[in-house]
């Protein structure tokens, strides 16, 4: 099992910054494709940006060109750095982390607890 613990949530003004952390357990994560998703009051769980093993990152388009996704794999560790933050960014964030064999196949995913982002106008 993988166990994922997110940090770095709270509550900001609008145009500020804040970043997200996810430490991983297990010995698969360099191999893991990791995400965040968010979940505002009344919606569905939405992906705000993943990264695969390989680095290769993706972005909903209501984030581009504000938040970055990255991964430090010696520290088993995914962040989400997120810049000029609007009230419509306010969410639950939550951590994600799924293997896939090398044809696709899902082996496993897993989530965090989520934390808290607030971004006040």
């Amino acid at each position: 099992q993988v166990q994922l613990v997110e940090s770095g949530g709270g509550l900001v003004q609008a145009g500020g910054s804040l970043r997200l952390t996810c430490a991983a357990s297990g010995s698969d994560f360099s191999r893991n494709a990791m995400g965040w998703y968010r979940q505002a009051p009344g919606k569905q769980r939405e992906l705000v940006a993943s990264i695969t093993g390989g680095s290769s990152t993706n972005y909903a388009d209501s984030v581009k060109g504000r938040f970055t996704i990255s991964r430090d794999n010696a520290k088993n560790t995914v962040y989400l750095q997120m810049n000029s933050l609007k009230p419509e960014d306010t969410a639950v964030y939550f951590c994600n982390a799924r293997l896939r064999t090398s044809g696709g196949i899902l082996v496993y995913e897993y989530w965090g607890q989520g934390t808290q982002v607030t971004v006040s106008s």
